[in-house]
């Protein structure tokens, strides 16, 4: 993105300067925020999705799109883990090294070689860094990379087909068009405009199919409160 939404609201935040939320914006829905608080929440407040998937990681983890750090400083703090945060946002990442995080760097998922590691953590729906469906097989091309004999991805997402359901529940799609899940949002914050930017939202049969076709084994761990879903998956 241009505009670093999410880092100048994060470093806003930590420097005591927040006075807005983040505004999300889609196409075909109403426009929603995120409470930039809500980043900085400590393990007792985060939902029972993302504290199983703490409570499960071990070895040395990679916590993929760790925004301002809250579960990346959890691991290295309380389970005393060999923690990497990483993130594409420079504020995002400027703000966990102040907080303490001994190894946050700025960094794209799809680029990082040469390292692995035993659990990587992709949480608050970690799918939607895949865009769209049509990226997901090279996503588990690379995440297999990163990963030691017997390491696990613990990703979490939702299924948000509720969202196109009739009154009398019944479930309606354009067959012919694009993966429901796939979203299409744009983020503003104070005077800051993102450029619009893809998201994945995908069902767990979707995700299941996809990962046994690239060599994974898929697992759902639990279910969360609003459709969402934690899984695990591990190279079969």
């Amino acid at each position: 993105m241009k505009q670093d939404i999410f880092g100048t609201a994060i470093r806003d935040f930590y420097n005591q300067e927040y006075f807005e939320d983040i505004i999300v914006q889609a196409p075909d829905f109403d426009d929603d925020i995120i409470p930039v608080s809500y980043l900085f929440r400590t393990y007792s407040e985060m939902p029972v999705i993302e504290q199983k998937a703490l409570d499960l990681a071990y070895g040395k983890v990679l916590d993929i799109g760790c925004g301002a750090g809250s579960h990346a400083l959890y691991l290295q703090n309380e389970k005393k883990l060999t923690t990497k945060a990483i993130d594409i946002s420079e504020g995002a990442i400027e703000t966990c090294n102040k907080r303490g995080i001994t190894n946050a760097v700025i960094q794209d998922i799809f680029t990082l070689k040469n390292e692995k590691f035993d659990t990587l953590l992709l949480l608050m729906n970690g799918s939607g860094i895949i865009g769209t469906l049509n990226n997901i097989d090279r996503f588990f091309t690379q995440i297999k990379t990163l990963l030691h004999p017997g390491g696990q991805v613990l990703l979490d997402s939702s299924d948000i087909s509720y969202l196109f359901a009739d009154d009398d529940g019944s479930f309606w799609v354009d067959a012919s068009a694009a993966y429901y899940g796939e979203m299409r949002y744009k983020l503003k914050y104070k005077k800051l405009e993102s450029d619009w930017f893809d998201w994945l939202y995908i069902d767990y049969n979707t995700l299941q199919n996809a990962a046994n076709a690239n060599g994974f084994l898929c697992e759902l761990l639990c279910n969360g409160e609003n459709n969402d879903y934690l899984a695990k998956l591990i190279i079969n």
